[in-house]
């Protein structure tokens, strides 16, 4: 009997210790919100041994040290090569208005890219049309293709680049294809990958899940490549929320149709793009393209500046919401965002409130059914604050709205891949394109009124009608945010 309370009393005080030292390293760890650390100090007090293995699996932005290694010496080395599009005094004739520099300077402090002018953009009309006219590239590139996406299906819009790519690599182009390893895992798997391979496509699966029971060893299993790139003889890039798939988005039909939103970019823009390509390639596959990035090309004397701005868990974690802050606190008239996925830290949260308290006609619109039943709720218990603060908040019923826009006073754009949540922030690989072009910013306000056409105008009374468990029910999962 004594040996049975000596060994339970042992087993107790370990148990507690092995508690505290999950407490202190989620104290200890550097780069996060007082709101993670609460929150998981709470799952790990409230559920010890479930919190403990969940934290071990998902509580640290970890990508594994060698290849967080692999990355810095990556954007070190690269971020070192001059743009061909670069002029002597770093601005690539880009002409922004001195109300708008601050916007391209913080830009700047992500990847050390310069805004450069000289850009010209088109507005894809739908998810179809983006991929004809990528097609179109492709069976007209010359030199090279380098493509990148997070979810490529092997449905009829995915098989129709692999046909493409296949056409351009037996002619002699040299074609590059990246897919991240779970978000196209279908097609990776799939005859069509290894069908591009024999054709002389060279392939790469980004952040390889390997072995899913050592694969916690090596990093997160949830930190992916979420960038859509394409890139065709350093001369054209497309940007925007689209994956390569039909908008019918087969794996998650009943959402559908898919709704996204990309702009085919020409001008020196194009390099900054090329870069992130690089850097993701590179950190794949053995193999050393610094010499595409320095190749010259014309900047053109007429065009807008732009700016990319790519993110992810290797780059400061405060990098995208610091741009999505700065640029609602800098809207004076007008200020309407598309995302997805909304669950914002409290900064972000508090700076669109503000936006539309200092006068701002401030509008937001979100799918009204979303994919992610935890997202979607978490993002309805931010409504009633944003309703009060007198922001527009939308729901789209014409299909899944996945299109990520902002524009700013009908002049300044960003568009691209990042979400207005903790995973884009925090866990993914992100790309966007952030310009200044009072035109095509307009065009884009037309596509953003098309989309509120189609939605319902949510209201305060409507959301403070919710009944005691539904609000339970949002906050509750809302208050998981810092863990999700």
């Amino acid at each position: 009997m004594n040996n049975v309370l000596i060994t339970t009393g042992l087993l107790t005080i370990a148990h507690f210790l092995l508690q505290v030292a999950f407490v202190v390293r989620v104290i200890l760890r550097p780069h996060r919100q007082p709101a993670s650390r609460i929150a998981w100090i709470v799952v790990i007090i409230a559920a010890p041994v479930v919190g403990m293995i969940v934290y071990l699996l998902l509580g640290e932005t970890n990508v594994g040290r060698s290849r967080v290694d692999r990355m810095k010496k990556l954007v070190a080395r690269l971020s070192s090569i001059p743009l061909g599009t670069e002029d002597p005094d770093g601005r690539g004739g880009a002409d922004v208005p001195p109300h708008y520099a601050h916007l391209f300077q913080a830009g700047k402090s992500v990847n050390g890219f310069n805004v450069v002018g000289g850009n010209r953009a088109t507005l894809m009309e739908d998810s179809n049309s983006t991929i004809e006219s990528l097609i179109a590239d492709i069976d007209a590139a010359a030199l090279h293709v380098h493509l990148m996406f997070y979810i490529w299906l092997p449905d009829n819009n995915g098989c129709k680049v692999v046909e493409a790519l296949k056409r351009a690599a037996q002619r002699g182009v040299t074609c590059r294809a990246m897919a991240d390893d779970l978000g196209s895992r279908t097609m990776i798997a799939s005859q069509h990958w290894q069908a591009m391979k024999s054709a002389g496509v060279h392939l790469a699966a980004t952040l390889p899940l390997g072995n899913l029971l050592l694969r916690p060893l090596h990093g997160r299993i949830d930190l992916r490549n979420h960038r859509k790139i394409a890139v065709i003889d350093n001369k054209i890039t497309y940007c925007g929320s689209q994956n390569c798939a039909d908008p019918e988005f087969l794996v998650k039909a009943k959402y559908a149709p898919w709704v996204d939103v990309m702009m085919r970019f020409e001008g020196p823009i194009v390099q900054q793009n090329q870069v992130l390509f690089a850097s993701d390639w590179m950190s794949e596959v053995d193999e050393d393209l610094s010499d595409l990035l320095r190749e010259p090309q014309d900047v053109p004397t007429t065009g807008f500046p732009a700016q990319v701005i790519g993110t992810g868990p290797t780059i400061r974690t405060s990098a995208m919401p610091e741009i999505f802050e700065l640029l609602m606190y800098s809207a004076r008239r007008e200020l309407v965002i598309t995302t997805p996925y909304y669950i914002p830290d409290e900064p972000m949260q508090t700076a669109l409130c503000a936006s539309a308290r200092r006068g701002v006609e401030t509008s937001i619109v979100f799918p009204a059914r979303n994919d992610s039943w935890i997202v979607g709720t978490a993002s309805r218990s931010y409504y009633e604050d944003l309703l009060a603060a007198g922001v527009n908040v939308y729901e789209f019923e014409g299909g899944l709205l996945h299109a990520k826009t902002l524009t700013l006073d009908r002049e300044v754009t960003l568009i691209g891949s990042a979400n207005m949540d903790r995973r884009s922030f925090e866990l993914n690989y992100e790309n966007n394109i952030l310009f200044y072009d009072p035109t095509l910013t307009t065009e884009m306000r037309q596509r953003q009124d098309d989309y509120i056409s189609q939605s319902s105008l949510v209201s305060l009374e409507s959301i403070a009608a919710r009944s005691w468990r539904r609000r339970l029910i949002d906050n509750t999962v809302a208050m998981l945010g810092p863990v999700l």
